[in-house]
């Protein structure tokens, strides 16, 4: 039988008992005939009633709390951090009370695209190794537009700042870069595209004064920098697109609160489902900060 079968059966069943009952108590049949004529097994007559929600208390009130917590996560992240705090439950148990709450994300489908030859991403996985920057476009509710600085590290996919403002000139991306020098030290080298601010001179000069090789993708390339082309989907849909902003001190409140917990509670795929600074936890001194991953 199907699993499409199985699930009409098991709707059904609750009314084939109340059949089977009202022929026992009104009509006097015997409870083996009773039975037989509404399609009941008699061990289903014979099981007492259990209350689901009763049963799946404790599922249902961590799912709701975590989705109000987090409304952009799907099913996977939400049982990725549920395991991670502790909770032993079966995905399917977690799926079926997760389905029941109608939390389920709608899904965009697209076009399929024939496959392309894919160039390999040379992020080996050891941290401050190689960085990755790039700017997103948002705009406030009063219409004024605002832009944002994102810096990755891709040895443990941490995100290391997001810098908001409406104008982020070269200068400006130096100045992160000085913040987290101070932090973290220096990289061995920079991802980025060929916008204006990273190919421009201030840039250019900084990283030769520390020995930092500038490494800019190919025009019209944005695979070859992947890894911050999905931390850049992942920002947009849980912050820039799931609240309305009406000034850039809540973009930046929301933005350091999500940081926080992207980098430390948050599920990532790609990490085996922990957040990266679980993954590879960050030194807390730059002289520390070339450690590499464990074979």
């Amino acid at each position: 039988m199907s699993s499409r079968a199985n699930c009409r059966v098991a709707r059904a069943r609750p009314a084939m008992r109340q059949v089977a009952t009202t022929l026992v108590t009104q009509h006097g049949l015997s409870v083996v005939r009773a039975c037989r004529i509404a399609g009941l097994a008699r061990a289903a007559y014979y099981t007492p009633l259990s209350d689901r929600v009763e049963r799946d208390a404790e599922v249902i009130a961590a799912l709701t709390t975590l989705a109000a917590a987090r409304p952009r996560w799907g099913f996977w992240k939400c049982f990725d951090r549920l395991r991670l705090d502790g909770h032993g439950w079966n995905w399917k148990r977690v799926h079926r009370v997760y389905c029941a709450l109608r939390l389920n994300l709608p899904r965009r489908t697209k076009r399929r695209l024939p496959q392309r030859v894919q160039q390999p991403l040379d992020a080996p996985p050891q941290l401050n190794h190689t960085r990755a920057l790039d700017f997103m476009h948002d705009m406030l509710y009063d219409g004024r537009r605002f832009r944002t600085l994102n810096v990755l590290d891709e040895g443990n996919r941490e995100a290391l700042a997001i810098e908001v403002s409406t104008s982020l000139p070269g200068t400006r991306v130096v100045s992160v870069l000085e913040q987290l020098l101070a932090i973290h030290g220096a990289p061995c080298t920079i991802r980025c595209d060929n916008g204006p601010e990273l190919i421009s001179h201030a840039l250019t000069t900084w990283c030769e004064q520390h020995g930092v090789r500038l490494q800019h993708i190919q025009p019209g390339k944005p695979n070859q920098n992947a890894y911050i082309e999905r931390f850049n989907r992942t920002y947009r849909r849980e912050v820039l697109d799931a609240y309305i902003f009406a000034s850039l001190a809540q973009v930046r409140a929301e933005t350091e609160t999500w940081l926080m917990t992207y980098n430390t509670e948050r599920p990532h795929d790609s990490l085996g489902g922990v957040p990266p600074l679980i993954f590879l936890p960050r030194p807390t001194t730059p002289s520390e900060s070339s450690l590499q991953l464990s074979a």
